[in-house]
């Protein structure tokens, strides 16, 4: 017997039997004059309308009569995801509304969100999250990567409807809204990126402005472009600036403080906030410098070596931040990470060239072929160097090791007998 619970009980009676119900009308304002089949009790119909929505006994047309409207308690389909390829995902809006372009590309991190919408280096992309439930832990200030958003939109499966987490300080609508950043949930991200591995890179376009028809936003996917874009000019900072924060004690990894001070000048092309409170950490001095600040400005500083950093989009559409990184090299230790690796390839004579889909996400493994070692990296890339025309930096008194998203340079200076290892990995 069930126990007794007085509130409970009317809530629990089962319903009296009914005719069998042959099927439940989906349709599309306006409604049909009748729907038959439903049996006495009445059943509510799927409708997909972008005006606003009640709920109504669509068996009882006299019951309605003097009924006040209810709102449906769930959101309906009100965005478009469309591919250049011409395929069309109807999903549900969050953050920002509007229309936007951009590449999309698949992220296979299971955690760290808020990194990827504050990395500049997927500014003018799409991050389809292959991670299905993503929000739940909301935004806080302390994992920014930088000052702002970058990227052009987020498209997840399925969206938190609360936040658990002791750092949340918003949820990942509210921030995104503020940002007016786009996002779209409630879609099939397994099947776009099985589209995305098979095709590659797809650009698309994102919307919530349903005056648009689908052969609209088809033709600005076709007519966008991002490689041979310079996205550099929109992320680097706008003059020099002194960086000290360190890793916060709860974070930090490194046991071995170096009691020498080196001086190392950042060249932002979008360098993320990590990477400079990692070599601050390590005991550096470091200094940021705009993208287009003159190589021979860095050089009147004296630094101990040079950071490229990363960045989005081509490196072949930047010439001048490669006409930089010639003018540095062989004059101090330099090392790059990202469009950095990228811009030395590209100055000691490789060319590089853009994979089909590129590598996204937090849990990729680099093996370290001298050692055996294995780390689990973070990757941004989308680019890479051709080794076949790099045999001539081995005569410049270069050695240059290479994995997928680190590089270790060697440089030895004979004139002050001092040989200088820079390695970084992220």
């Amino acid at each position: 017997p069930l126990p007794s619970f007085p509130n409970m009980l009317p809530q629990m009676r089962p319903l009296p039997s009914s005719p069998a119900i042959h099927a439940v009308h989906r349709r599309t304002s306006p409604a049909p004059p009748s729907i038959r089949g439903l049996g006495q009790h009445g059943r509510v119909a799927l409708v997909r309308t972008t005006a606003p929505v009640v709920c109504r006994s669509v068996a009882s047309p006299a019951a309605n009569q003097g009924a006040p409207a209810v709102e449906r308690p769930w959101k309906l389909s009100d965005a478009r995801l469309v591919l250049e390829d011409g395929s069309v995902w109807n999903a549900k809006s969050f953050g920002a509304s509007g229309t936007q372009v951009g590449e999309v590309v698949f992220n296979t991190s299971l955690t760290g969100y808020q990194e990827i919408l504050t990395d500049p280096s997927y500014a003018g992309q799409f991050v389809l999250m292959t991670n299905p439930h993503i929000g739940n832990t909301g935004v806080n200030s302390g994992d920014e990567e930088s000052i702002k958003c970058f990227l052009g939109g987020l498209i997840v499966r399925s969206l938190s409807i609360c936040t658990s987490n002791w750092r949340c300080t918003e949820t990942l609508d509210e921030y995104l809204r503020k940002r007016n950043i786009m996002g779209i949930y409630d879609v099939d991200t397994r099947a776009i990126t099985r589209r995305l591995r098979e095709d590659g890179s797809l650009i698309g376009v994102l919307s919530t402005d349903q005056s648009l028809k689908d052969k609209e936003l088809l033709e600005m996917a076709k007519n966008w472009k991002i490689v041979g874009v310079d996205l550099i000019s929109d992320v680097t900072c706008d003059a020099p600036y002194e960086w000290v924060d360190k890793t916060g004690s709860g974070w930090e990894f490194n046991d071995n403080q170096s009691s020498e001070t080196f001086h190392v000048v950042v060249y932002d092309f979008g360098v993320k906030h990590n990477i400079l409170r990692r070599l601050a950490s390590y005991g550096c001095k470091i200094t940021v410098v705009p993208a287009s600040w003159p190589a021979s400005d860095v050089l009147n500083l004296k630094p101990d070596g040079v950071l490229f950093s990363n960045g989005p989009g081509d490196p072949a559409a930047v010439p001048y931040a490669v006409k930089t990184v010639q003018e540095i090299v062989g004059k101090v230790p330099v090392f790059g990470i990202c469009m950095g690796h990228q811009l030395i390839g590209q100055a000691l004579g490789g060319k590089t060239f853009k994979m089909k889909f590129g590598h996204h996400g937090g849990n990729h493994p680099v093996r370290d072929n001298r050692t055996g070692r294995v780390d689990i990296s973070a990757q941004v890339c989308v680019t890479l160097v051709s080794l076949s025309r790099l045999l001539e930096p081995i005569c410049l008194g270069f050695r240059l090791t290479f994995s997928i998203r680190t590089i270790t340079m060697l440089w030895t200076q004979n004139r002050s007998r001092k040989e200088c290892k820079l390695h970084t990995s992220t």
